[in-house]
């Protein structure tokens, strides 16, 4: 039996929040989201909270357990602490009702930064049936970021997010850096213009906490870091960029030399000594 220690808040009709506590059989493997069913389905029909795919993809159910920002559907309540728990709703956003918050802020600041390939001859490329081609190594420049899921865990573990409403925190400058260093993409100037509008990039002081909680290990702020270089070097005039290059677009009807020419080298495989 696992006492859990829930936060509930609902602003239309509570006055403040208050703590309610409910006692769930739990077993070994039960997970925070499993548990929040049971409480529901057999204690309290009103407890909120936000889910959806049930397995570590989409986000949506990132609360804070025992004070820090974690999925529900990926914690199971053992390894947090067998005998009793503690769920809050996300630091550094309002709630709408018990665990779910307000994430919209986070998605207008997301949309101000401009998270999408930003290119002046995008029609020219695709009427040529041609495509812009990267090597390995430009991938691994931008794929770690790519691998955020939005779940915005690293917002409300930011300490600048929680005194700056203007910063748009981790999860926004990590997704525009993606951008910022895929080889394909011209949209640096852009977001660079959107972030000195509103915000100082400076503001974040490399506490780290949000790498730390980010369950898919995308490391916003060495993506923050690594912005601010780029601005720098781009003030200095010698910021470095590989344009991606142009090739015809491979199909069923490409001769097979040119397939083969745009084919990454093998890798060199070292056996086992």
């Amino acid at each position: 039996m696992t006492l859990i220690r829930i936060k509930r808040f609902h602003p239309e009709s509570d006055d403040k929040p208050a703590w309610q506590e409910f006692d769930v059989e739990t077993r070994h493997n039960t997970t925070v989201l499993q548990a929040l069913e049971l409480i529901r389905e057999r204690q309290d029909a009103t407890l909120s909270w936000r889910s959806s795919c049930r397995m570590g993809v989409c986000g949506s159910c990132a609360m804070l357990i025992n004070g820090q920002p974690a999925l529900a559907c990926n914690t199971r309540v053992h390894n947090v602490d067998e005998v009793r728990i503690t769920l809050a709703p996300l630091a550094n956003f309002s709630v709408i009702k018990d665990l779910v918050t307000d994430l919209g802020p986070a998605f207008e600041h997301h949309r101000r930064l401009k998270p999408y390939m930003i290119r002046d001859d995008r029609e020219k490329i695709g009427k040529e049936r041609r495509e812009l081609a990267q090597t390995p190594a430009e991938l691994l420049e931008f794929l770690q970021f790519s691998y955020c899921m939005k779940c915005c865990a690293c917002i409300s573990a930011c300490p600048t997010v929680a005194l700056s409403a203007n910063f748009p925190g981790p999860m926004p400058l990590a997704q525009a850096q993606r951008y910022n260093a895929d080889s394909r993409d011209d949209g640096f100037d852009e977001r660079a213009d959107a972030i000195e509008e509103r915000t100082d990039l400076a503001h974040c002081h490399y506490a780290g906490e949000c790498s730390r909680v980010c369950p898919n290990g995308v490391d916003p702020a060495r993506a923050i870091q690594l912005m601010k270089r780029e601005m720098v070097m781009d003030l200095l005039g010698s910021r470095r960029t590989s344009p991606a290059t142009l090739v015809d677009v491979i199909s069923a009807d490409t001769p097979a030399e040119v397939g083969e020419s745009l084919k990454p080298p093998p890798r060199t495989v070292v056996p086992d000594r």
